[in-house]
Parts: C-alpha cells; sequence; structure tokens
C-alpha cells in the first residue's frame, strides 16, 4: 500500500472540499452586513478553514503518484483516510467558535458519519454555525467518495476502485455501466429529494426557513443534527412530523433501487425483498410502540409517535418528536424501538447500521440451517431478487454481522471501563457504532454527550468512523498483509 498514492487522492479531494466552506462564510457575511448579528466575527471560523484546506490540499497533492492503478487495499485507505482528514478540517469551525479540539472532533465525526450524536448543549450559535453542522451531514449522506468520483476522472484519479471500497457488497442494482455517471445520477436524485423536502417543510409545514434548510439536509443524509436543542419535538407540529417521516422513509432505502423505480420500473420497490423487510420491520415497531403508549387500540398520536421514532431510528436518523426515555414510554416500548436501529436501512442508502439486507440474508441462512437439520440431503439454495446468494457472500455478510456485533460489545466495554454506567454505555455504543445518534438515560433524545469523558468521547469518534465505514474497510487495512507492504512509493505489483 503506498501512502503518497493515498495522500495524492486526499490531497485532490481536499482542495474541491475547501468550496464547502463558502456558503457558511457567504451567510456569516449577509447575517453581518445587515446586522442580524453585530459584527464579521462568525466569518473568520469559515475563511481559515477554506484557507488551510486548501493549501494542505494543495501540498497533500504534491505527493500524488504517477501511477494511478489502484489496489484494493489503497482503495480502502483512500477511503478510510479521506473520512478521517476531512472530519478534522471539519471540525476547524468547530474550535474556532469555542469547542475543545476533542469536542469538536467528536461533533464532526458525528456530522460526516451522519450520526447525529451531539456534545452541544449551548444552541446559541450563529446561523452559519447551525448551517455548516446540518452542511456536513448532507455531504456525509450518500458518501463523500460517491459525490468525488464524478470529477476526479477529470483529475486523472481512477474511481471505480474508490466507489467498490465505498460501496456495499449487498447493492446489486446498477444505475450505470459508468461508475461517474451513476455518482452523479445518485447525486441528482439526492439534490433533488432534499430540494422537495424543503420546500414542503416551508409551504405544507410553516417552519421557518433557515430551519427548513437545516432540516431537509439533515433528513435526506440520515443525520438528525437539528437546529432546536428539542429537536422535532421542539416544533410540536403534526404536519411536520408526517413531513419527515415520509423523508426518513425514503433516507433509509436503496438510493439505486428508489432511482430505478423512479425511471423505468415502479414496482421493482415494492417487488424488493430488502425494501420489504425493512419497512416492515418499521411498521411492526411502529405498531408496538402505538399498542404500548396507548395501552389498548391505538389514536392517530400514538401512531404518529410511532412511526416517527421507529422511522427515525430503523433509517438511523436520530431525530426525536418525544423524550423516549421518560414517561409515558415503558421498557416494553423502547424494545420495539431497539429492534428497528438493530435492523437498519437498506444497503445504498444513506442510512447507517448492518443494514436490512444482511439482518434479513442472515435471518434466511439460519432458518436455512436449521432445516438442513431436518433435512440433511435437502438441496437449499439462499436466494435474494430471484438470484442465488453465493457462498462466499454469504460468509462475507455472515462476518460484517459478526464484526457489527463484536465491535458494539468492545466499545460498551470500554465505556463502562472508562467510567459510563451499563445503559448508557450500552445504548451510546448502539448508537455511534451504528451512526443512528440518540441513545438513552443521559445520552437520551433530549440529552447529549457532553457530560462523557474526553476519552469516552474518542472512542466513540472512532466507532462512528468505523461503523460508517462499515467496519471491514477498516479492520482490513490492520490485516498484516497490508501492513508487511506499506511503502511510500512503488510500482504497482500484486504484493
Amino acid at each position: 500500500m503506498r501512502f503518497a498514492l493515498i495522500l495524492g487522492v486526499i490531497g485532490k479531494i481536499l482542495r474541491i472540499y475547501s468550496i464547502a466552506f463558502i456558503p457558511p462564510l457567504a451567510l456569516a457575511a449577509f447575517n453581518a452586513y445587515y446586522g442580524i448579528t453585530p459584527d464579521y466575527s462568525a466569518v473568520m471560523p469559515f475563511a481559515v478553514a477554506a484557507g488551510a484546506t486548501l493549501l494542505c490540499g494543495h501540498l497533500l497533492n504534491l505527493a500524488s503518484e504517477k501511477d494511478q492503478n489502484f489496489r484494493r487495499s489503497e482503495a480502502l485507505g483512500v477511503v478510510a483516510g479521506t473520512w478521517l482528514v476531512l472530519t478534522v478540517f471539519t471540525a476547524i469551525p468547530y474550535v474556532m467558535f469555542g469547542m475543545s479540539n476533542i469536542d469538536a472532533f467528536f461533533e464532526s465525526m458525528s456530522g460526516l458519519t451522519t450520526t447525529g450524536a451531539t456534545i452541544l448543549n449551548n444552541f446559541n450559535q450563529t446561523q452559519s454555525f447551525f448551517l455548516w453542522r446540518s452542511m456536513s451531514q448532507w455531504f456525509g449522506g450518500l458518501g463523500v467518495i460517491a459525490l468525488f468520483v464524478v470529477i476526479l476522472p477529470q483529475l486523472g484519479v481512477a474511481g471505480r476502485q474508490i466507489m467498490f471500497a465505498e460501496s456495499s457488497d449487498a447493492t446489486t442494482d446498477v444505475v450505470s455501466p459508468s461508475v461517474r455517471k451513476s455518482a452523479r445520477n445518485l447525486w441528482l436524485l439526492y439534490v433533488l429529494l432534499t430540494g422537495l423536502e424543503i420546500l414542503l417543510l416551508i409551504f405544507v409545514g410553516n417552519m421557518e426557513i433557515f430551519d427548513s434548510i437545516c432540516h431537509g439536509l439533515t433528513t435526506m443524509s440520515a443525520g438528525g443534527f437539528s437546529p432546536n436543542p428539542h429537536s422535532i419535538a421542539g416544533y410540536a407540529s403534526p404536519t411536520i412530523e408526517w413531513i419527515l417521516i415520509s423523508f426518513m422513509i425514503i433516507s433509509g432505502m436503496s438510493f439505486p433501487l428508489l432511482y430505478v423505480g423512479l425511471r423505468r420500473r415502479p414496482l421493482a420497490v415494492v417487488k424488493d425483498g430488502e425494501f420489504r423487510f425493512y419497512l416492515g420491520t418499521m411498521l411492526f415497531a411502529a405498531l408496538g410502540v402505538a399498542l404500548v403508549l396507548s395501552g389498548g387500540v391505538p389514536n392517530l398520536e400514538s401512531v404518529r409517535t410511532g412511526l416517527f421514532q421507529s422511522a427515525s431510528l430503523i433509517s438511523s436518523t436520530g431525530f426525536a418528536s418525544v423524550d423516549y426515555t421518560a414517561a409515558p414510554w415503558t421498557d416494553s416500548a423502547r424494545m420495539f424501538l431497539i429492534i428497528a436501529m438493530l435492523v437498519g436501512g437498506c444497503a445504498g442508502s444513506a442510512a447507517g447500521g448492518p443494514k436490512a439486507i444482511r439482518n434479513l440474508l442472515s435471518l434466511k441462512y439460519m432458518w436455512s440451517e436449521l432445516t438442513r437439520t431436518l433435512h440433511p440431503r435437502g438441496v437449499l439454495p439462499l436466494r435474494h431478487r430471484g438470484k442465488v446468494i453465493p457462498n462466499n457472500a454469504m460468509r462475507s455478510i455472515l462476518n460484517l454481522v459478526l464484526c457489527y456485533a463484536c465491535t458494539y460489545i468492545v466499545v460498551a466495554l470500554l465505556l463502562v471501563l472508562l467510567g459510563s454506567n451499563f445503559v448508557t454505555a450500552f445504548s451510546a455504543s448502539l448508537a455511534c457504532v451504528g451512526n443512528i445518534g440518540p441513545g438513552f438515560e443521559s445520552v437520551g433524545p433530549m440529552g447529549n454527550f457532553a457530560e462523557i469523558g474526553s476519552a469516552s468521547k474518542i472512542v466513540l469518534s472512532i466507532g462512528m468512523w468505523m461503523g460508517r465505514l462499515e467496519l471491514v474497510t477498516i479492520l482490513a487495512l490492520l490485516h498484516p498483509d497490508v501492513l508487511r507492504h506499506l511503502r511510500w512509493r512503488g510500482k504497482f505489483n500484486r504484493s
């Protein structure tokens, strides 16, 4: 694995990413010019961040390797390194707004990984601060890499290997044989859906324009950051909740499948086994919550609450319309939310977690093995979308599900050792590794992660990073076969 090649690509990405600081910078200047804020102090954090990102991107680009043939480990290195480096530069404005370095890194990682876990307990910040916070999630929603494979080929950098490293193995629908065109199509869909949601929030939900923009950016990205300290509960609007329910469900769907459904085959979405499993699990959790909250026959309010929280957690968005850690919520109601959190959204979506397809195929595999116990000579192939799942693919899926389970436990145990109580530790682990956002107790939907220790924040930041890259990306880079062949430069070979 050649560091020069990886750093060169990251440098190109950083130079492009420096443009992202312009909208909050312009908003800060606009507000200062028209007297909305007392001075131009809010401009400086974004100006410094843009300059530093551009400069460092240029310096890293000087390390570019002439040989642009990527090995798989190098493609994984570009993806993992890009997320980590972008997190550092995304955190610069937070530091200049007064956050500590660790808090800024945590908030930045939570944003880019679309986790939505926050350390923010002071919401008396400028609009530019909250816009940047929402934008970071929007960029992370469909994957920073998916955006840049549209641009990098123009810079002489191959895109297909990077797209492989970012894409889920479970996503088999190909929107276009061209990776560059596929990424462009998916981002166009992403932008249009974001714009549609913003317009609905403004004109139907009667939400303020700025708040609508922030929530549009953080809903389609399955992120969950809100400029309101009480999340969606702070707006007390059933109409807003219904709009967000619809778009949270969409954010957890497979974007390639949604694109195919909108363009050519509308029934492809409802016929898809993963989507039915995803939607069925969400409805099951919503109904369970509604039954528990109503104590019998569900009413409209309990149904809406159940649907909102189930859609929020299964899609890993993390918005909250109520405080589900307080009465009248019981452990029985929260159990249904945990089921939604464990299943997750569809592969190829903005959602985090192990993904619905892997859970579905793992259940099918378990049922197949139970049936094989009764019929040892039977031929019992696993099928999905009418195709037989190869053994190596099934092995990969089971490996990743096991990796998620082990990572949840390891992170939770580390948090317990660092001083968190059992419920807080395990819910924080599930929320951060699964890129969901809120947990239970002190890190619940109306709480935050500000009071946990610095060491715990670092552990959770690493957990968010690994979870967003589906664990295997990071773990594979730590494999001895990769570590033995680390070098600065070198010719492409099979070693």
